[in-house]
């Protein structure tokens, strides 16, 4: 493919998701935390089990635009994902696909800080292009796992 046409597609791409973020389809960073700390006091409140049950479910009011949660104990394991429930049960310590050790990064502030923001990269939803994002993570109580929400920046 000539590199013109590599770049206008990118660029249709690109004016495509930024027409998509404005028209409201993309959250912010503080409504990705928002939710956050939103999960996480469905966690320690109803239990784990029915939380996740709530978060996978699409009218439980954890998935509103590109927003979702996610669950993973601190060796890695994903213990839930409202939108890739295939990825629950695997252990994705060493994930690294776009140049980042993101689970490894938040389940050093979820053991360190116990909340906090973890930037990483990762691609539009539907999309090959690699952008930054940004997930805000929270320990539950016991501190046995955490769960978080992003939001591309």
């Amino acid at each position: 493919m000539s590199s013109i046409i590599k770049y206008l597609l990118s660029t249709t791409i690109s004016l495509a998701l930024c027409g998509y973020a404005l028209a409201g389809g993309m959250a912010t960073p503080e409504e990705a935390k928002v939710m956050s700390e939103k999960a996480i006091a469905a966690v320690n409140s109803m239990g784990k089990d029915k939380a996740f049950i709530t978060f996978a479910s699409a009218d439980g009011g954890f998935q509103k635009k590109d927003l979702y949660v996610f669950c993973m104990d601190m060796q890695g394991v994903m213990l839930s994902h409202a939108k890739k429930p295939n990825l629950v049960g695997k252990n994705l310590m060493d994930f690294n696909k776009y140049g980042d050790e993101l689970f490894k990064d938040m389940i050093k502030v979820a053991q360190n800080d116990k909340q906090g923001w973890v930037n990483y990269k990762w691609p539009y939803p539907g999309s090959e292009e690699v952008n930054e994002k940004a997930s805000y993570i929270m320990a539950n109580q016991k501190g046995e796992f955490f769960c978080g929400v992003g939001a591309y920046k």
